[in-house]
Parts: C-alpha cells; sequence; structure tokens
C-alpha cells in the first residue's frame, strides 16, 4: 500500500514539475497571442472534427440563392465589392480552363480576386508571408447537383490565429475580413 501510494505521489509530482515548466516556458510566449486566438482555433476544431477536413474547416460557404443566374452572382459580387471599396482586381473562370484541357464541358467554377490595396500594402509591411492570402478571393462553384455556393478563406485565422497583429492593422484586416463576409452574403441574396 505505501509502494502504490510513493509511486502516485512521485507520478504526482513529475506532473507538477511539468505542468510548471510549462507554465514557466510556454506562459510569456502565450501572452504575445492575440485574445480570440482559443475562439478562433476552437471553432477551426470542431468545424474540423465534424467535416474531417481541413480544407472545409478553414472556409466560409454561403448558398446562393435559388434562380440567381452565375452572371447575377458574379455581377452582384463586383457591385457589392465597388459600394464597399474593395477593387475587383481579376478573374479566372476555371470552368472554362478545364474545357479547354479537356475538351469536355464542366460545372460552373470561376474564382473572383478583390483587394483593398492599402490594407495589402500594409500587411505586406507587416509581415512578406501575408501575400499568400491576397489577394482574397470569392469562389462561385455549381455543385454536382447544380446548385450555386460561395466560397472563401476564413481570415480569422490570419488575423486571430497568432500573435497580436498591430492594433490599427487588426482593425484594417478586420474591416477587410467583414466586407468581404458582407460581399458574399449579399451576392448570394442576389443584392446590388
Amino acid at each position: 500500500m505505501n509502494l502504490i501510494r510513493n509511486l502516485l505521489a512521485i507520478i504526482g509530482l513529475l506532473a507538477l514539475a511539468v505542468v510548471l515548466v510549462g507554465v514557466v516556458t510556454i506562459g510569456p510566449r502565450l501572452a504575445e497571442f492575440d485574445p480570440s486566438l482559443p475562439k478562433v482555433y476552437a471553432g477551426f476544431a470542431q468545424k474540423l472534427l465534424q467535416t474531417g477536413d481541413p480544407g472545409v474547416a478553414m472556409m466560409w460557404s454561403v448558398p446562393v440563392q435559388e434562380g440567381l443566374s452565375t452572371d447575377d452572382v458574379v455581377e452582384s459580387l463586383k457591385s457589392l465589392a465597388t459600394s464597399s471599396n474593395l477593387l475587383f482586381v481579376g478573374e479566372s473562370p476555371f470552368y472554362k480552363q478545364v474545357q479547354a484541357i479537356t475538351g469536355e464541358e464542366y460545372r460552373y467554377v470561376n474564382f473572383l480576386s478583390f483587394c483593398d490595396a492599402q490594407v495589402g500594402m500594409r500587411l505586406l509591411e507587416y509581415r512578406n508571408q501575408y501575400s499568400g492570402f491576397m489577394p482574397c478571393r470569392i469562389a462561385l462553384v455549381e455543385d454536382n447537383d447544380g446548385k450555386l455556393n460561395l466560397y472563401s478563406m476564413n481570415l480569422d485565422l490570419m488575423i486571430h490565429g497568432g500573435r497580436a497583429l498591430p492594433t490599427d492593422l487588426k482593425q484594417d484586416a478586420i474591416g477587410v475580413r467583414d466586407k468581404l463576409r458582407e460581399i458574399m452574403l449579399g451576392a448570394a441574396a442576389g443584392e446590388f
């Protein structure tokens, strides 16, 4: 009985030592991280556990209202972006590329790119790797059943997923994120 008690005491002491070492070494580093980090990663983890797919977990998805054509949605995206002071900077009609390569019809998949050049420039001055998030893209995708959906990367992982951004840059990045989300929701409902 004494042997088991002593063994458990040693295990408890070792566990306490590991926790203390973790708090001393990791604690100061965690203090540098954005306060919303736990919430953002918890949401990511929840979606990952639901779907089993990290690609799905890091994306926003908005179904397009029935009856809207691809042209309606594209024009809506462009119009809403302009009214939100986001530049429409390009379009890549993927379905046309697939058709050109295969010679066969392909479902509608189009990537539209938007940018706030001033915020983009500031993000690049902060960290060159943020160029991978630029320009902001919204994909208009027809699924195998003919239904349209809009997809875009959830920018919260960039904004809140690590060390806290400088306050003014963080606010501007949140502004772009919010505009992008509003554009998706509006275009999915056929707003102009």
